[in-house]
């Protein structure tokens, strides 16, 4: 049961609920609202036919396209309002109710039919004219459809692979504060897809996020931000290519507009993000080149020196890269020793609320290593 629970939560179909019946086909079929009572002469007169989730996406395409060629008007508001209902039962059949579970099957006809057509795109590009309750919907049935399996295959990565312009309009998307949270949550769905995180990192739009990061607007930084930080840790080899690739220019902008940026939750979540990247192995080259550089420590030695305690702990983590390194460069010597007092006596001052064996065993080792350097002659 607890696992049949935790994936409702997460959007993915668990299994068939007892509610929704079959037609004739092998389609499942949607019944939305409950059919008004008839008589029996009624019935046989007229029996309307139940919706298949493939109907209803493609009526909601078929919406969309109409959308797309005119501005909504007061004699459209009754298709509005229809393609609305349908966003909103296409995101009951893939997340299920508080009746009912999604049905496996219908799920999978959804996905396929959706991505048979080009309905993402017209989704995406019609997201700006719906009212708030379809787009919340909207963006909820683009996150899970990146989820959905058809015979075990992500058809959302094979569809975005050939239409990645879309990740244009989705990142671009930061630039609009109404659309902003929307594309910013399709967006890092998107980006599970390492293909589709690859065109992100390689794309100009990179350089972007360094602004965005810093817009005015708390939630929407905080949304690139959360953004940012799945494109630098998801995909290893990916972002370990990306880094190598792009270290001049990468680096220089993270230090100069995140690192030391004015803002303190812009510095404090930079330097938990830069050591969460140079720790990880697959960047291990990287860390070496970063741990290199004398700009890189003066930065950290800045941040170590900070009021905020939590920027401090997360300034070791990576400051302890630079002392750990056993090839330091003659530069990066001369400045720890040169510093050598101040390191010493801020490092030993240095405590975390929670007792922790090893930050006390990491900062003794930095400590020792800080202690027993001699100046290095220059080459």
């Amino acid at each position: 049961m607890g696992k049949k629970k935790k994936l409702k939560e997460i959007g993915l179909c668990a299994s068939k609920p007892s509610g929704p019946r079959r037609g004739s086909s092998s389609e499942v079929v949607v019944y939305s609202e409950p059919p008004p009572p008839e008589s029996p002469k009624m019935k046989s007169l007229f029996k309307s036919k139940p919706r298949t989730p493939a109907d209803i996406v493609r009526q909601t395409r078929d919406l969309l396209r109409l959308l797309q060629q005119h501005s909504p008007d007061t004699k459209r508001d009754d298709k509005m309002t229809e393609l609305s209902k349908n966003i909103r039962e296409l995101k009951t059949i893939l997340y299920g109710n508080s009746e009912s579970e999604p049905v496996p099957e219908a799920c999978a006809q959804l996905t396929q039919e959706f991505f048979n057509d080009n309905t993402l795109r017209l989704l995406v590009q019609c997201l700006p004219k719906l009212n708030l309750e379809a787009r919340k919907d909207a963006t909820q049935v683009v996150a899970n459809l990146q989820r959905q399996q058809v015979q075990s295959r992500l058809i959302a990565s094979d569809y975005l692979e050939k239409n990645m312009d879309l990740m244009d309009i989705l990142v671009s998307g930061y630039e609009n504060t109404d659309m902003a949270l929307h594309y910013g949550a399709m967006l890092r769905e998107c980006i599970r897809h390492q293909i589709v995180a690859k065109y992100v990192l390689d794309s100009p739009h990179m350089k972007k996020f360094f602004d965005y990061i810093q817009l005015p607007n708390f939630d929407i930084a905080a949304d690139a931000a959360a953004t940012f930080k799945e494109l630098m840790t998801r995909h290893k080899s990916t972002v370990a290519e990306f880094l190598s690739k792009n270290f001049e220019w990468f680096f220089d902008e993270y230090n100069s507009k995140l690192l030391e940026s004015s803002n303190y939750i812009t510095r404090r979540q930079a330097v938990k993000l830069l050591g969460d990247m140079l720790l990880d192995r697959s960047n291990s080259a990287v860390m070496t080149r970063y741990v290199s550089s004398r700009d890189n420590l003066r930065i950290l030695m800045n941040l170590l020196r900070e009021s905020s305690k939590s920027i401090q702990i997360e300034a070791f983590h990576v400051f302890k890269l630079f002392a750990a390194n056993q090839n330091k460069p003659a530069d990066i010597i001369s400045i720890l020793v040169a510093n050598r007092g101040k390191l010493l006596r801020l490092l030993g001052d240095l405590k975390i609320d929670k007792e922790d064996e090893q930050f006390e065993a990491d900062k003794a080792q930095v400590m020792k290593e800080i202690a027993a350097l001699e100046p290095k002659d220059r080459p």
